[in-house]
Formats: C-alpha cells, sequence, structure tokens
C-alpha cells in the first residue's frame, strides 16, 4: 500500500495523506479545512476506486475559489495514479 501527502491549494485545507492499494482509496485525513466537511468526505470515500473519486469529485468548488478540498483530493489522486502508472512502465521496460 502507497502513501501519500500532497500539499493543498487555494483551500483551508493545508495538505491530505491517503493510501492507494489495488486501486482503492484508504485512510483520507485532511489537515485543516472544515472538520464537518472533511470528515465526511474521508468516510464517503474510504475503500473506494480511486478513479471513481477523482471523476466525482474533481472540478468542485468551493465559495468561488475555483477548487475545493475535495477537488484538492481528486486531484492528489489523480496524481497518485499517474505516478503509481509511470512507476509500473519503468519496471516493464
Amino acid at each position: 500500500m502507497q502513501k501519500y501527502t500532497v500539499e493543498a491549494y487555494g483551500v483551508c485545507t493545508q495538505a491530505i495523506s491517503f493510501s492507494i492499494d489495488n486501486g482503492k482509496v484508504y485512510g483520507v485525513q485532511f489537515y485543516g479545512g472544515c472538520p464537518g466537511n472533511t470528515c465526511a468526505i474521508s468516510k464517503l470515500v474510504e475503500g473506494a476506486d480511486a478513479k471513481k473519486i477523482v471523476e466525482i469529485l474533481k472540478g468542485n468548488d468551493c465559495q468561488g475559489r475555483g477548487t475545493s478540498c475535495a477537488d484538492q483530493l481528486a486531484r492528489g489522486i489523480e496524481n497518485a495514479l499517474l505516478n503509481e502508472k509511470s512507476v509500473q512502465e519503468a519496471r516493464a521496460d
């Protein structure tokens, strides 16, 4: 299981950590932000398919900021998936 911590930009949350195992997301933790919302997001995505989380949450906006805590999580997961794909391709070469 690969663990990631990503910095968040444009939102109250400063960072987000999560793990990906076999394409599923686990242990999402927000550092800062609105506790009720971030806790709910963490519970809702626990064990969910990483690609589906990106599909659902990417682009969600908070008060005209052009992003949100949910969007920042989606972007972090998307980057982690790209990183995992690159590592797998490098191993195949």
